[in-house]
Order: structure tokens, then sequence, then C-alpha cells
């Protein structure tokens, strides 16, 4: 007898006290948890059909037992389904949520019912009969997601004047003011470094010939190799014929600023009064401008002049706000540079000019001086480029 009462005593001690417990929540992503939703670890203290009216209150033990109390209160209360849920937090903190009860079917014949967050109708909790231990486990990790000692001001969504800002704010609607050329990897560059090697060496010699370029960032970037992609299915191989290379996207500011330039013929011309040229990295730009034209009345000449003498390339950057700027970099053995046709470039300002009274082109302004690499202090727009937005802004 003494044996079976050791036997019953130790039983006891191993059995662990269960609470119910919110396992998990559903379809709630976790950046939208908060204080206000029910949260993995919360222990369901009990439920009530009024906020502050003590007698609806039904405290609860287990999941079992909860589950039946919602079930009759579905079919007793006249309302929406609102209930008020008593939950305790980590350290023991007490709070009180507004909630929904909501029914759903575990089998075919067999109907449950479990609680929605009233701030949330797509979070449902998932309830479970757990140990303490197993209870703080997870409030941890709500804790962590919602960091409830860290938490800030709530954010709401304002209107913004999309539309007014790009109008405003830009050089052209059109424009990204950050641009981008893409360097495909030659046959015999093994690795991604002789690449960049390649694309740095690209941009050096762009700045070295007087094209203003702003370095901003260089990255790696993963294109699908169409021409392996082609000759695989061609021979119908059965394994996947996809393939990805690594190239690099040079990203840069065309100039320290892009500036409108304005050419509006008198009527007799037939020339805007300006020659462009290629540079052998792939950029345009004006190589001469004829006195009394009209490129020279809207200041093209004075900022000729004031390129020369600072060793500057006076680059076109877009024409009627679409980009003229170098794009690709090609991965055949000589590494075409994509950029655009000068005779092309040519037709489409005689065009332009045939239909409209004058033509939009923006072009890269210079800092007023040779920056020092040590320079922290960022540059200053030079003088007469200066003067043309001033100009173009107050018309």
């Amino acid at each position: 007898m003494g044996s079976n009462v050791v036997q019953t005593s130790v039983q006891k001690r191993n059995v662990l006290q269960t609470f119910v417990c919110v396992k998990q929540v559903k379809d709630s992503a976790l950046e939208e948890w908060n204080e206000t939703m029910l949260l993995p670890g919360d222990v369901i203290v009990g439920i009530s059909e009024k906020e502050n009216d003590h007698r609806y209150f039904f405290g609860t033990s287990f999941k079992s037992e909860l589950q039946s109390h919602l079930g009759k209160l579905q079919h007793r209360i006249n309302n929406d389904g609102k209930i008020w849920v008593t939950i305790k937090r980590a350290g023991n903190r007490v709070v009180k949520l507004p909630a929904f009860m909501v029914s759903y079917r575990s089998s075919r014949f067999l109907r449950r019912y479990t609680i929605r967050t009233a701030s949330n109708d797509r979070q449902f909790a998932v309830l479970g009969d757990l140990t303490l231990d197993q209870c703080s486990e997870l409030q941890e990790m709500s804790r962590k997601v919602v960091s409830f000692d860290t938490r800030g001001f709530d954010k709401k969504g304002v209107k913004y004047e999309w539309k007014e800002k790009v109008n405003t704010y830009l050089p052209d609607p059109r424009c990204t003011v950050i641009s981008s050329i893409l360097f495909m990897p030659l046959a015999d560059e093994q690795n991604v470094d002789a690449t960049t090697a390649r694309s740095m060496a690209w941009f050096s010699a762009a700045v070295s010939s007087g094209a203003p370029l702003v370095f901003v960032n260089i990255q790696t970037e993963q294109i699908v190799n169409y021409d392996k992609y082609r000759s695989y299915c061609g021979k119908q191989r059965n394994y996947n014929p996809v393939e990805t290379i690594n190239a690099i996207r040079l990203w840069f500011l065309p100039g320290v600023a892009e500036v409108l330039i304005v050419l509006k013929p008198e009527p007799g011309e037939t020339r805007v009064g300006i020659d462009i040229r290629r540079t052998e990295e792939g950029f345009i730009c004006i190589s001469s401008v004829t006195t009394g034209s009209a490129a020279d009345r809207a200041g093209l000449e004075r900022l000729q002049k004031e390129a020369s003498e600072t060793g500057h390339l006076v680059v076109i950057s877009r024409i009627e706000g679409k980009s003229v700027l170098p794009s690709t970099v090609s991965s055949s053995d000589t590494g075409l540079v994509h950029c655009c046709d000068i005779a092309e470039l040519r037709a489409t300002i005689a065009t332009v000019l045939d239909e409209m009274d004058e033509i939009n082109i923006h072009v890269m302004g210079w800092p007023s001086q040779k920056s020092h690499p040590t320079t922290a202090a960022p540059p200053t727009i030079c003088n007469t480029v200066a003067t043309l937005m001033t100009t173009t802004n107050s018309i």
C-alpha cells in the first residue's frame, strides 16, 4: 500500500499545469503585429460579453472549456459577436482587448470556435493548452517582434501630391535624375572583379575626357544568359537551360545638375545652330555653336566657352525629355558600347524643328572648380550653368 501512495505522489508531481494560450496567429504578417492584437504567448485569463461588467466574466483553464463557452455565447448574445478578452503577458501584465468570436470547421461534422482580433479582421488566434515555459517562449518571440518597450509613435498614411512634385522638382517629368550603365562580362572575364575594373576604366575615361559625371554606386546584377539559353534549347537538353551571369551596373549622376536649355529659332531660321559629336565612351556632346543662332541666344556659346576653359564638355543628357546616355556595354568580344546614333539624333532635331516652335534639351552641369579628392564639401555649380538655370526657371 505504501508503494501505491509513493507512485501516486510521483504522478502528481509529473503533471504540469497548463494554460489556455495563443499558440500562433493566422493570416497576419509580422510587420502588422502590435499591442492591440492577440499575440503568440498571450495567456487567456477569461472572456466577457461586456467590457466593465464582472457579472459576465467567464474564467477559463482549458481550451475545450473556452471553445464550449464561445459556442454558447455565439447562440445566446444578439450582437455582432464582439467580446472582451482578458489576457496575461510577460511580467504578469494583464491586458483587456476587444475581439470577435468566429467559428470554423475542424472536420466535416464538427464546428469549433476561436477568437479574432478586433483591430485586424484577418488575424485569427490558434489556441492551445500550453505549459508556463511554452507560453514564456512564445511571449519572448512576440516581444522581439513587437518590441513593447521601444515601440514608437503610431504611423498613418498621408496623401502626397506625386504629380505636382514630379513636375516641380525634376528637370523633366520623365527624368530619373540618377542614371546607370550595365556592363556585361566578356567571354574571358572569369570573375566579377575583371568586369568591375573595366567599368571603372570606362567611368574614369569619361570623366577625363570632360564629361561631368558624378559617381554614385556600383553593384553586381544577375542577368539571364539568353545566348546559352537558345543554344541549349536548340540541342534539346534534358536539364534546366537557364543560366545567369554576373553583370556590373554603374550608377552615376549626369552632372551636378541637369540644366534645361530651350532653343527657339526665329522665323526663317532652319537650324538651331549646334553641331554634335559622340565621345569614345558613348556620350553626346556639343562640339560647336553658331554665333547669332537660337543656341547662341539660349546661352550655349557662352557655356561652350566656359567648358573649354575648365576642361569640360557640354554633354547632352536628354532631348525632348528622352535620354541620350549610353545604356549597356555588351558581352561581345569587343565589348560594344550601346549608345545613340549621331545621324538619328540630327534627324530627330530637324524633325522636331519642323513640327514645333522650340526644342528642349538638357545638358550636364559641372562644378565651379576642380574639387580636391580630400574635399568633403559638395561641389558648387559653375557660374554660367547657374545663370542659365535661373533664367530658365524665371520663364
